[in-house]
């Protein structure tokens, strides 16, 4: 590897378009709730690459004055649903989960449902009735119960294991988180998150990973530090002007089943 962190991306990018073929990457940032200076600069920044962005917002902590910015800002975000309140309901050894069983906890099929119909209600057309879990997991028998709640997408983190996580409900995940949680909360390196992209860009195109599940990035932009800002306008930049890459709407990623 050369000492330019962006160029094996590069050469994966070229590798795409000398084989025919267009990489498809998707963004999704996490965790909004209210307008403030770090979402502006988020979606000044999508503006800026026109770059189409799928912002997951907190149904329960949304601050009435968040659908008039986005009403009227040129970024035209799509909107998806982060949980419920995103608070934790495991257990005091398990991994923070809202999304728990409705064994453990019934009134997690009462607040998806609304919080579904609290944001359809408030942003129409501009929601997407898919769900994104905080901290990116669930209970495994959630995810039949999606469809009967009236959700059509399902996007968490990792590869996924099926295109569908119910019937009728398709599953689109991240990838490329573009920080570190622990020991301490910053923004994962330029090396990292470029090696993420990658290998993942590079296993589709040989065959080892899904090729119909575009490449996600995951940005929280409430907690991003310079350097995330940074890396994250540089990358969508480069993606925007490769020939061989496409940054996918939203509404094109879960498309199969929201058109239906």
């Amino acid at each position: 590897m050369t000492g330019d962190p962006w160029s094996r991306l590069s050469a994966e990018l070229d590798a795409w378009g000398a084989a025919g073929l267009r990489a498809q990457v998707w963004w999704r940032d996490d965790d909004a709730t209210a307008p403030g200076p770090a979402l502006r600069r988020l979606l000044d920044l999508a503006a800026a690459c026109r770059a189409p962005l799928a912002l997951a917002v907190i149904p329960a902590r949304m601050d009435p004055a968040l659908p008039p910015l986005l009403a009227d800002h040129a970024a035209t975000p799509a909107v998806l649903q982060h949980g419920f309140t995103h608070e934790n309901h495991a257990g005091p050894e398990a991994k923070k989960c809202e999304l728990v069983s409705p064994d453990r906890r019934a009134a997690v099929v009462a607040e998806l449902r609304q919080g579904r119909e609290k944001l359809a209600a408030t942003f129409g057309a501009r929601f997407l009735p898919v769900l994104v879990p905080p901290w990116n997991r669930m209970s495994e028998a959630l995810p039949a119960r999606l469809p009967d709640l009236g959700f059509l997408g399902l996007s968490a983190y990792k590869p996924r294991r099926a295109a569908q996580a119910a019937l009728g409900v398709v599953q689109v995940n991240c990838h490329v988180d573009i920080l570190q949680w622990r020991p301490e909360r910053r923004f994962l390196g330029t090396q990292a998150a470029l090696a993420l992209l990658t290998d993942h860009l590079a296993a589709k195109r040989r065959g080892t990973a899904d090729p119909g599940e575009p490449s996600g990035i995951l940005s929280h932009h409430a907690v991003h530090d310079a350097a995330a800002w940074s890396f994250l306008a540089e990358l969508l930049q480069r993606l925007g002007r490769h020939p061989a890459a496409r940054l996918l709407a939203p509404q094109e990623v879960f498309a199969a089943e929201v058109v239906r």
